[in-house]
């Protein structure tokens, strides 16, 4: 049973940083990519960004320029570094890895999330 673990978020102003972390119970190498969601309150749940095995990445247009999504694929974490944060970040943040068969099933498997919220 694939357990991932997210640790990192908090309060804080607007203009901060911001690191989140995401624990792996196996190894993340075994995943096709894995990738960070959050959901605001009364929104949907959005992709904020997503890393392959191969180290691809790719961002919401939101996020842009401001987060960056890492890999240590020795520690089996993956990771978000969140600068200049702004109110709108506020919400629960999500870790997802998945995982494509040869046979084309997909298995998603989620954190607990963790929260964020940026102060004006």
């Amino acid at each position: 049973q694939v357990q991932l673990v997210e640790s990192g978020g908090g309060l804080v102003q607007a203009g901060g940083s911001l690191r989140l972390s995401c624990a792996a119970s196996g190894s993340i190498f075994s995943f096709n990519a894995m990738a960070w969601y959050r959901q605001a309150p009364g929104k949907q749940r959005e992709l904020v960004a997503a890393i392959t095995s191969g180290g691809t990445t790719n961002y919401a247009d939101s996020v842009k320029g401001r987060f960056t999504i890492s890999r240590d694929n020795a520690k089996n974490t993956v990771y978000l570094q969140m600068n200049s944060l702004k109110p709108e970040d506020t919400a629960d943040y999500y870790c997802n890895a998945h995982k494509t068969f040869p046979w084309g099933t997909r298995n998603d498997y989620w954190g607990q999330g963790t929260q964020v919220t940026v102060s004006s």
